[in-house]
């Protein structure tokens, strides 16, 4: 075997196994995610019946959906690292924005819920009861979830994905939410003011909403093939940039399906580079682009340079 081709088969064995990583690494993190949720939304739950606190309540719900949410990105993970089928021949990344924006779905209707349930509340306001349980509660909960955003964080630094950055969101607006169920506790029982629970439940509600709503863009614009942000595209043009017998370039586009990156352009060629030392620099381009966007699939189209087409993205 020439030294070349045992060089290409071990960094493309290597690829293989970074994405294998990744790929187990989201799928974990999914997992963490649901076994969270559906804990602390039954810890909630009992909180709520003996506090009787619509803040308390409001978070229930918010973790009850989360569990079921976290479960609709666990399917999605599962599908989205599927391989490429016969009828799918692009992959099954795209199951990654349609979870995160069912998730973001589930989310804003769990805004709405604490809306009604908090304006209830405030046209018939009740004491707290045992209101401490709620507190030992809420600050078990914080803990909690702070772990868990900690580690999608992590999950992340290792590779793309919707799934993972969705439930992340969601998860470090959990924080701000169970600070304001402690805040409301402290408040109903320690001044008396009867109509801080409600008030503060709404105010969650309408930061939730707005987090629901910053996940159906970051979902729409995957599914409709949005670009990839200029500074990426911006790594492409100068690794192409890099290659001396590439004399310009035209026709870049780029997406992002679940974790997967799509790279496509047109290379050109002085006209008196051989055939096979063309598809060579391009073959060796393609490698290295995909490598720099984690395993991206590359396609480059080889053109005549001069040939009525300039240099541009």
């Amino acid at each position: 075997m020439a030294p070349g081709a045992e060089l290409e088969g071990s960094a493309s064995g290597l690829l293989a196994a970074l994405d294998d990583q990744g790929a187990r690494l989201v799928r974990r993190a999914t997992y963490a995610s649901v076994a969270t949720a559906a804990s602390l939304a039954l810890l909630k739950l009992l909180a709520f019946w003996l506090t009787g606190s619509v803040s308390l309540l409001s978070s229930m719900v918010d973790s009850t959906l989360d569990a079921i949410a976290s479960l609709f990105m666990l399917l999605a993970v599962r599908q989205a690292q599927s391989p490429p089928d016969a009828e799918h021949r692009f992959g099954h990344g795209k199951a990654e924005p349609l979870a995160a924006l069912a998730q973001a779905v589930f989310i804003a209707g769990s805004a709405l819920f604490i809306v009604v349930q908090a304006i209830q509340r405030i046209s018939a306001p009740e004491p707290l009861a045992h209101p401490w349980i709620g507190v030992a509660v809420m600050v078990l909960s914080m803990g909690a979830t702070f772990g868990l955003i900690r580690y999608q964080a992590w999950v992340l630094s290792k590779g793309r994905s919707l799934a993972v950055k969705a439930d992340s969101v969601h998860y470090a607006s959990d924080l701000l939410v169970n600070g304001g169920v402690l805040l409301a506790l402290g408040l109903s029982h320690g001044l008396g003011w009867a109509l801080a629970d409600p008030m503060i439940a709404i105010a969650i509600a309408l930061y939730v909403g707005r987090t629901a709503w910053r996940l159906i863009v970051d979902a729409v614009d995957m599914l409709m093939d949005r670009e990839l942000p200029e500074a990426e595209r911006q790594r492409i043009i100068a690794l192409v940039g890099e290659e001396q017998e590439v004399k310009g370039f035209h026709d870049l586009r780029t997406r992002v399906a679940g974790p997967q990156v799509f790279i496509q352009l047109h290379v050109e060629f002085d006209g008196t580079l051989s055939l096979g030392a063309a598809h060579a620099i391009t073959d060796r381009l393609e490698k290295r682009l995909s490598a720099a966007f984690g395993g991206a699939e590359v396609l480059i189209h080889q053109d005549l340079y001069g040939g009525g087409v300039g240099t541009s993205p």
